[in-house]
């Protein structure tokens, strides 16, 4: 399966930055989680702890962080969205930010 990060307009990839700004083991903890998804597509994600937020947008939990994403298809995953987990639940803003950037890519969420 093919991770497609988003990039910003001046072409800063948003997601690898957040991992690269974490702790040691968090940062090792994310990328495992990119390795194993790239190599064993769909089964792996079906090994992690994910959270349905709104249609076809989704969450990766990992230590107090989340990945926000979309599944184009069985080929395609496209990682919108990274940040602390503060609450129980996906905070509006950071909700509303994977939703704005997943319309960006010509995605559709609901």
């Amino acid at each position: 399966m093919k991770i497609i990060d988003y990039h910003t307009a001046g072409g800063k990839n948003v997601i690898t930055e957040y991992l690269d700004d974490l702790p040691d083991y968090e940062k090792a903890v994310g990328y495992r989680i990119r390795d194993k998804i790239t190599e064993h597509g769909v089964t792996a994600l079906k090994s992690l702890k994910l959270r349905q937020l709104r249609g076809k947008l989704w969450e990766i939990k990992f230590s107090d962080n989340r990945i926000m994403y979309v599944a184009q298809n069985n080929e395609n995953i496209y990682f919108l969205h990274a940040c602390k987990k503060q609450k129980n639940k996906a905070e509006k803003m950071d909700l509303e930010k994977a939703i704005k950037r997943a319309k960006e890519a010509g995605l559709k969420v609901d």
